[in-house]
């Protein structure tokens, strides 16, 4: 096959549809040297969405547009988004088997569909690409490690989405020559755009969360679950007030620690504004009413594509050492600050920092803004297309 005029049949095996992965999607079936079609495991309702959240939804952006998409039979007893065997799909072979793609993207390992996906193509010899999160910031035992060493050799070619990403691979094997660049994005445009078109109504939407205009308004955005750590940063919060007083928290998002968390902010009357959960349209305006980003989670924040959303916005991040995107988006004193995980005093002393030189604080802004520009969804496609290239002409 003459993989450089040849058009390519791509396939690519993803558990659901993700609105951070549905612009890869849409770029790649647009690229005319690229036939994509993707396979779902899922397709889930308003209730199955809304796992995690608390709030049944549904994406208010198009996710089932401009590219071609099939849902396969979902064989699990409870088919749903929690859960490594929740779903089940081995109708994924005689389907691959049927439309004989070229190569098949995987979208990681952390359900079974996808582990079906990856042996249906062993057997089938199709040539497979992976694009998982797991990084190396996290020690793990040492069958854990065997078990990944064993499983990131099946795979032909491996979708880096970050320095830590790449490190993880490098560490179980892979060789240079197997790693491609296919960093995390958010769809810079279209997020930015709806931040501008918010920003003529910042002092409203101040007032309608109750956030003073004077206020130095950090956000965080994300579900209210363990590993995100919200608890932390109020008890931060709690300790920065004492030395400033013009902070101010706006919590975006839903989910299991929502009570607990808003009978912290009652009992310690601390100056924290719960917007709930916002969809992707809204999400934005969030944004346009913070001062910058904090996102106190452990090792299960594999990457942390809201810091990519704050710094299209021009915001500055403060992160814990165990989030999967500090090695490559926040750079301390240069794009935000981090601190030591589960450090509490550290993280009030970053809130203080970063609010005491508003001039600093917004020069850290731009430099995210710069940063980010690279982690988009062109650079995305063109490692994509690297790694196709790639297997196929070994193939």
């Amino acid at each position: 096959m003459n993989t450089h005029n040849a058009r390519r049949k791509v396939a690519v095996l993803a558990t659901h549809p993700i609105q951070y992965q549905i612009p890869w999607f849409q770029a790649l079936a647009r690229c005319p040297e690229v036939q994509l079609k993707v396979y779902y495991s899922l397709l889930p309702d308003q209730e199955q969405q809304g796992v995690g959240f608390n709030v049944p939804f549904v994406w208010d952006i198009p996710m089932l547009e401009a590219y071609d998409w099939q849902a396969l039979t979902n064989k699990g007893r409870h088919p749903g988004l929690s859960g490594f065997f929740s779903n089940s799909t081995p109708s994924v072979r005689s389907v691959l088997a049927g439309n004989r793609p070229d190569v098949v993207i995987i979208t990681g390992w952390h359900a079974l569909p996808l582990l079906q996906a990856l042996w249906a193509c062993m057997v089938l010899r199709i040539p497979r690409i992976v694009r998982g999160e797991s990084n190396a910031l996290r020690h793990r035992p040492g069958w854990i490690k065997l078990l990944h060493r064993m499983l990131v050799s099946r795979y032909d070619a491996c979708l880096s989405i970050g320095k830590a990403n790449r490190d993880f691979y490098l560490g179980y094997g892979v060789e240079p020559a197997r790693l491609f660049p296919c960093r995390y994005f958010v769809d810079n445009q279209r997020f930015r755009a709806r931040f501008d078109s918010a920003l003529p109504v910042r002092n409203a939407l101040r007032a309608k969360w109750g956030i003073p205009e004077s206020a130095f308004c950090f956000l965080y955005v994300g579900k209210l679950q363990s590993k995100k750590r919200v608890l932390d940063l109020l008890q931060a919060l709690q300790i920065a007030k004492q030395t400033r007083k013009d902070l101010h928290l706006l919590i975006v998002g839903t989910g299991e620690l929502d009570q607990e968390a808003r009978a912290v902010v009652s009992k310690a009357a601390l100056p924290v504004t719960f917007a709930g959960f916002l969809n992707q349209t809204e999400l934005p305006k969030a944004y346009v009413v913070g001062d910058g980003l904090v996102l106190p989670s452990d090792y299960g924040e594999t990457w942390g594509l809201v810091v990519n959303e704050a710094m299209v916005c021009g915001l500055p991040a403060i992160v814990s050492d165990r989030v999967g995107c500090g090695p490559d988006l926040v750079e301390s004193g240069v794009t935000g600050e981090v601190f030591p995980f589960g450090d509490v005093p550290a993280m009030a002393d970053r809130l203080c920092t970063l609010a005491a030189d508003r001039a600093r604080a917004g020069m850290l802004g731009r430099h995210a803004e710069e940063r980010i520009r690279d982690y988009s969804v062109e650079h995305a496609v063109a490692g994509t297309l690297q790694a196709i290239d790639f297997v196929l002409a070994r193939a």
